[in-house]
């Protein structure tokens, strides 16, 4: 499985998901400010998965049309140490989400 991590997030989970998947980030990538239409065009290119906190991507994207799935990090903020504590469910939602599809992580009244 291959992650790319949207640049308002940290690099530092990249090393956390260890076997399950390599991962990355747009800034790693060169793909930095770029707007998210062209961003996902890219990814949908390299990439199995695009994780985010951006919670336009839905509204802005017609998600069903990409060969790309997209995980909605939701969190009290984007920061590591509020995220981190995520990468369990991630990584179970690595195991089943398919392209063209959103998920949301935690789930929605979860919170």
């Amino acid at each position: 499985m291959r992650v790319l991590l949207d640049e308002n997030l940290s690099r530092r989970p990249t090393r956390l998901f260890g076997s399950v998947a390599r991962a990355t980030t747009v800034g790693r990538r060169g793909w930095s400010g770029m707007k998210n239409g062209k961003l996902l065009t890219l990814a949908e290119k390299e990439f199995d998965v695009l994780l985010t906190t951006d919670k336009g991507i839905p509204h802005q994207q017609n998600l069903a049309d990409l060969n790309l799935a997209v995980i909605l990090l939701r969190a009290k903020s984007n920061d590591y140490e509020d995220l981190s504590p995520l990468i369990d469910e991630i990584d179970k939602a690595l195991d089943s989400i398919t392209p063209g599809t959103l998920l949301t992580v935690p789930a929605e009244g979860s919170l």
